[in-house]
């Protein structure tokens, strides 16, 4: 009975000690995946140090590999637009001649789109993905290469309430228009034979459907989101449309001189601003 007992208790402080060895492996691993990598780049007006979110792993490991390539040693910021964003990683910049326009140039493939809104959003110093525009990407999914950064406005509490309804209807038209691109061939055959009843009955059940649908993930702004457009200032219109994977942690001074350059009618500065090195700092 005794050697029961004593064997009984040392499996128990094996087990406490492969429990204890467990929830320290764990605790790494959360650790590690709390850990945001940056990366700096030196522009020849000065260098621009950005975090990337592990809540976009897809973006981050992407923009980590076109760093770790060099893809974007040489690249020029090709379209820049005061109180917008600065915008860059064209590899095809870093040949191109003054006055060329520029911005179609990627690495052959897309990375899927990941929103993490509203806790991610387009506020000042925000990095996020550029893209080809819905009627040829209506997944959204982001350029390989090309990246921007906000600059934006800040606005008043009226002005950010007036955008929030704006684009809450938008969000319902996009909600409607798939609606009917679902049903498109019953609205034709309904149009071919004149059944205009029919066609209002569709209607009125796919505006009840749509707010439904709406009603069961609103526009809303954050308090987050109001307290930045209407302090530091952003690009709200933006919001849910690109993927914000990371943000500006130093040098905002830099992108700040970066968007006060002057700049050709197809918003590529006169003057070229490159992209001198970019590297994953730990």
């Amino acid at each position: 009975m005794r050697i029961i007992s004593i064997t009984f208790l040392f499996m128990i402080c094996v087990l406490s000690l492969s429990e204890g060895a467990n929830a320290q492996i764990n605790m790494a691993k959360q650790m590690a995946n709390e850990k945001e990598t940056k990366v700096v780049f030196e522009t020849t007006l000065g260098n621009i140090v950005v975090k990337l979110y592990n809540e976009t792993p897809k973006h981050r490991d992407n923009f980590l590999k076109v760093v770790n390539d060099s893809v974007y040693n040489g690249v020029l910021f090709h379209r820049v637009i005061k109180d917008f964003m600065i915008q860059t990683g064209d590899p095809s910049s870093k040949t191109a001649e003054a006055g060329q326009q520029l911005g179609s140039g990627d690495l052959g493939y897309t990375v899927e789109a990941e929103f993490v809104y509203p806790q991610y959003f387009h506020k000042k110093g925000a990095l996020a993905a550029a893209r080809t525009g819905d009627a040829v990407n209506p997944e959204r999914r982001s350029s390989a290469s090309q990246f921007y950064i906000v600059t934006g406005k800040s606005y008043s509490p009226q002005q950010v309430e007036m955008m929030e309804q704006r684009m809450g209807d938008q969000k319902k038209e996009d909600i409607f228009s798939g609606l009917v691109r679902e049903r498109v061939d019953s609205i034709r055959n309904m149009q071919a034979a004149g059944d205009s009843l029919g066609l209002e009955e569709l209607q009125n059940e796919l505006i009840a459907l749509t707010e439904a649908e709406y009603a069961k993930n609103p526009l809303k702004f954050t308090p987050a989101q109001v307290e930045a457009y209407t302090t530091v200032g952003g690009t709200p219109h933006l919001d849910g449309q690109y993927t914000v994977f990371g943000e500006v942690v130093e040098g905002m001074d830099v992108v700040d001189k970066i968007q006060q350059v002057a700049t050709d009618p197809a918003d590529r500065p006169v003057d070229d601003i490159k992209i001198i090195s970019a590297k994953v700092v730990e």
